[in-house]
């Protein structure tokens, strides 16, 4: 909430115009994805659904409700959830 307008508009396209696909497969730990399902930002379709399907030992967590601020909306969630895929 404090990024200039320039480096948000930059962030938003580097992020949306670059294919992270052969990255994702690469991953060769487990990997914690959480999304909420009412991020207006970004889609959990295009982002957390297909990112789950690419990496292996992925684990989805998705926040029903959770806008694209979770990790202040729901930052109780988050660190309990964070703290639990740590430890196992």
């Amino acid at each position: 909430m404090q990024a200039g307008h320039k480096n948000a508009l930059d962030c938003i396209k580097a992020f949306s115009e670059t294919d992270f696909t052969e990255d994702l497969k690469k991953f060769d730990l487990p990997t914690l994805i959480i999304h909420g399902d009412d991020d207006q930002i970004v889609p959990i379709g295009a982002a957390a659904i297909a990112s789950a399907k690419l990496v292996k030992n992925a684990t989805l967590k998705v926040y029903p409700g959770a806008p694209h601020g979770l990790t202040d909306t729901h930052k109780d969630q988050l660190n309990a959830d964070l703290l639990s895929f740590l430890k196992d």
